[in-house]
């Protein structure tokens, strides 16, 4: 269950300027920030990497499982969570909502980026 309160879930859902820094190998050091979309689905925080396992966030939050996100004037230290197939057709939902207007939809919504789902949680 997520831990997030309801004005910082707010925040987040409505801004789509989240970006993600897992940490790098030594564990201390964050990443690069990456602009990735995210989605709030029933309390929970979730994120899809465009270019899927392949990328190199996503690769950093499977092996590091922590980092940081910033979203609408939030900042947080967080814990990554691997989805794999889990409540996929729910995210999918949130993703048209939230996006329906771009012309990434379409990849977001597929195999590819749907394997490389993450749900975010405050650390």
């Amino acid at each position: 269950m997520s831990n997030w309160t309801t004005e910082e879930l707010d925040k987040i859902a409505s801004t789509d300027d989240l970006h993600i820094s897992p940490y790098r190998k030594d564990g201390k050091t964050l990443g690069t920030p990456t602009w990735i979309w995210s989605v709030v689905v029933d309390g929970s925080l979730y994120v899809r990497a465009y270019n899927g396992q392949v990328s190199s966030w996503y690769q950093a939050a499977r092996e590091q499982k922590a980092g940081r996100i910033t979203a609408g004037g939030l900042t947080k230290d967080v814990v990554f969570k691997l989805l794999g197939d889990t409540d996929q057709e729910r995210i999918d939902v949130a993703y048209k909502a939230k996006y329906s207007k771009s012309p990434y939809l379409a990849p977001m919504l597929g195999d590819r980026a749907r394997s490389a789902t993450v749900e975010i949680t405050p650390a």
